[in-house]
């Protein structure tokens, strides 16, 4: 073989060579591209999610402390939806009345439930989510009150009242049927007076620390609303934000639990309704209807069940020995740790209560 064959053959071995190493250094660089352009994918991946849980934190708490009235109407924006309500309407000669309601009238009873004074259809958003969703249940906005229409000049009695309920009952066909009726605070003192005028078109009812009793022992707010009803003195009624923190506080067990910031809110939407608060106020301690439930309950012939908070500051639980004497049978529960806003403070035992007595109507009527 010549020095030249030889020499070509030695060039071209080398080249073989490198071409190889070539090939093998790029795979080698190909594969660290794609290691480090994955961890650099990952580690995007993990900070955006975290980026944009801090922004929504952010959020929140400068809402949260700066607009807590804002926070506050964005959670019963939402609330409703997520437990499955739905917002409806229903007018009668021009009036319209707005409720949740679910599910849909079928073998078991529909339950009527009307709120205190003062607030609206949300008060029962927390016994909502212990309440099958196979019963159809109202939930009321009390007139005048929440989306149901208020009218310059209206009155608010009891009986008053009475009758828009009637209304509303008769426009939604509620009454095709007997309904549970379950009424709290003002709306109690409503409910019990609708089922001693309308007994045909309630089935059982539930009495939540009511008002329109004689109590036996007045709380510190039920003198000051006695002393002051004669001449009009509405001061009871919440004129700022922190009055109305107060107001809430007092009917709540667990009050200092409560975040203020969501408590200014609750109060900062009261507010835009006073005049409204101070003229319903006025009626509903009026000569008229400030023993309305006591004056009526004898009347009462269907099934009774009464629940009160034993720490009711509002309205005393000696009321509850009145309604068990004045109707017959009726059931009592008196509750451990709780105030007079009973779905706050104990929204689980109250909606138990309030479906077993549903339940034990159903199973008695089966019986007969």
């Amino acid at each position: 073989m010549s020095l030249e064959l030889l020499h070509i053959l030695v060039k071209n071995e080398s080249y073989v060579h490198l071409k190889s190493d070539s090939e093998k250094l790029y795979q080698e660089g190909a594969i660290q591209v794609g290691k480090n352009l994955k961890a650099d994918m990952d580690s995007v991946l993990l900070k955006t999610p975290l980026t944009f849980i801090g922004f929504l934190l952010i959020t929140f708490l400068i809402i949260y402390f700066l607009w807590p009235a804002a926070l506050v109407r964005f959670g019963r924006w939402a609330s409703p939806k997520i437990i499955g309500l739905q917002v409806r309407y229903a007018e009668h000669n021009g009036y319209r009345f707005c409720y949740y309601s679910r599910g849909k009238p079928g073998l078991q009873p529909s339950i009527l439930m009307l709120h205190g004074y003062a607030f609206d259809k949300d008060t029962w958003l927390t016994n909502m989510n212990f309440l099958p969703k196979n019963i159809h249940v109202v939930c009321l906005d009390m007139p005048g009150h929440g989306e149901t229409t208020c009218l310059p000049g209206e009155n608010y009695t009891t009986f008053d009242q009475v009758k828009r309920i009637h209304q509303f009952v008769e426009c939604t066909g509620l009454n095709r049927k007997p309904f549970h009726l379950v009424g709290i605070s003002m709306g109690g003192m409503v409910a019990g007076v609708y089922a001693a005028h309308y007994p045909s078109e309630v089935c059982c009812l539930s009495l939540m620390c009511p008002t329109g009793l004689n109590y036996p022992k007045d709380t510190d707010v039920m003198k000051r609303v006695k002393k002051n009803r004669k001449n009009h003195d509405v001061s009871l009624v919440p004129s700022n934000i922190q009055e109305g923190v107060e107001m809430f506080r007092l009917g709540l067990y667990y009050s200092r639990m409560a975040p203020k910031q969501l408590l200014k809110g609750f109060a900062a939407d009261w507010l835009r309704d006073n005049n409204f608060y101070r003229k319903c106020y006025l009626d509903i301690f009026s000569d008229e209807s400030l023993y309305s439930l006591q004056d009526n309950m004898s009347k009462i012939r269907v099934p009774t069940q009464v629940i009160w908070g034993k720490d009711d500051r509002m309205v005393d639980v000696s009321g509850a020995g009145v309604l068990a004497k004045g109707i017959p049978h009726a059931q009592v529960h008196l509750l451990e740790k709780c105030g007079h806003f009973q779905p706050l403070d104990s929204p689980k035992e109250t909606s138990q209560l309030l479906l077993e007595f549903h339940t034990s109507y159903m199973k008695n009527k089966k019986t007969e």
